[in-house]
């Protein structure tokens, strides 16, 4: 599942990609894996060269990315890749946790068993590729895994809410998807969530993804700061 499919889980597959919805799909990988990295400025000749487009699809995708907090603008208007302050992160990653756990309590309450075994895969999947260096398949798995449970909650403001959240926090969360310790621990959380919803344990699944989400933000802290050393 591609980060776009994450997106728009809830419109129909049959759908063609716009031109600027695949700009934005290929920027938003590049913004991940920051070859186009924090603050840099975007500057659509340059994108529609890169991508080798014309100028108003990389005008539409930067609009897309900037509903998704990826993109934002400088004193002077001009688009740049986001770079949201650690504070703004922990708020942001606070609200998501409160999201998140609605969505392991209802999910106990309202998913399907197909429901359930899906997110069962998914954490297979990731555990199978815990040391895979393919870091954006082991983030998408990720991603689908939280949102599998979100859409097993049958709440559609929640979805959407969660949705919103989650694009704003992409970067932030792929960085600490890298931390190989994360990685381990991860694999760990995932297992005591998947574990709370099979049991239809509903405050424990509520809590257990509260918890991974409020750990979310030390990670977070770490990899910028192991960041900013090696920057210097």
């Amino acid at each position: 599942m591609s980060l776009k499919d994450l997106l728009d889980d809830d419109i129909s597959a049959e759908r063609p990609m716009s031109l600027a919805e695949q700009s934005a799909d290929k920027l938003r990988q590049l913004i991940l894996l920051e070859k186009l990295p924090p603050g840099l400025a975007l500057n659509e000749r340059d994108l529609s060269d890169l991508l080798g487009i014309s100028r108003t699809p990389v005008r539409d995708a930067i609009r897309l990315l900037e509903t998704e907090g990826l993109v934002d603008y400088s004193e002077t208007r001009r688009p740049r890749v986001a770079n949201p302050s650690l504070e703004t992160l922990s708020h942001w990653l606070s609200v998501q946790g409160a999201l998140e756990g609605l969505a392991g309590e209802l999910a106990c309450q309202h998913a399907s068993d197909a429901e359930l075994a899906r997110i069962v895969q998914l954490q297979d999947e990731m555990v199978g590729c815990v040391d895979s260096d393919d870091a954006m398949k082991r983030f998408e798995l990720d991603m689908s895994f939280h949102s599998s449970i979100v859409a097993a909650a049958h709440n559609p403001p929640l979805s959407e809410t969660h949705r919103q959240y989650n694009t704003r926090l992409w970067r932030a969360r792929f960085i600490s998807s890298q931390l190989q310790t994360n990685r381990e621990r991860q694999t760990r959380k995932h297992k005591a969530i998947v574990d709370a919803l099979l049991a239809r344990d509903a405050k424990v699944a509520s809590q257990a993804l509260i918890a991974h989400l409020k750990n979310a933000i030390v990670n977070i802290e770490v990899a910028m700061s192991q960041r900013a050393r090696e920057a210097i």
